[in-house]
């Protein structure tokens, strides 16, 4: 009898991306719905897999200017959750906190760069992630299904509410 020993778990990195202050849509954060992977049909933050040698600030930035074009500031460390997914998968998910980047005239707005990863982005509020997470995987009543990270994190840290850190240089 031939038993495969699990596979190890893997660092994934997702990043809440606020606005600017002036936003239209400040104390919002960047979310998208996952296509053709892992989590396919369900909303999540802009994200990847933590490379080797890489920073959570690094790899946040990195994919941040990957799938949605958008420059990042002002990056912090927000909790960490832990995910044993179907099919075998285990993450350990570091979720950081960062602000879109402006200066030098850049835009805020995303584009959706990765059109076989993500259907595209909207802006969203915590209270409504928390919302459809108590709505459970199904997103019934127009919720969305969100990524097990994501629901994950509203359960396994309940206390924890992202919210921008904005450093104001001068």
């Amino acid at each position: 009898m031939t038993s495969s020993a699990p596979t190890p778990p893997r660092v994934g990195v997702g990043l809440f991306l606020f606005p600017p202050p002036t936003h239209s849509n400040a104390n919002h954060f960047l979310l998208g719905e996952r296509l053709g992977s892992l989590g396919a049909n369900t909303f999540a933050l802009p994200g990847g897999h933590l490379e080797f040698g890489e920073s959570f600030e690094e790899c946040a930035a990195r994919e941040a200017e990957e799938e949605t074009g958008l420059k990042v500031r002002d990056l912090r460390f927000l909790t960490a959750t832990n995910s044993v997914m179907d099919g075998g998968k285990h993450y350990v998910t570091v979720f950081m906190v960062g602000v879109v980047d402006e200066e030098g005239g850049r835009k805020a707005e995303p584009e959706t760069r990765e059109r076989d990863k993500c259907a595209g982005w909207e802006w969203v509020r915590w209270e409504d992630v928390v919302g459809w997470a108590s709505k459970g995987a199904g997103g019934e009543d127009g919720g969305r299904r969100l990524f097990q990270p994501m629901r994950d994190l509203v359960e396994q840290r309940s206390e924890t509410t992202p919210r921008p850190s904005v450093v104001v240089s001068g």
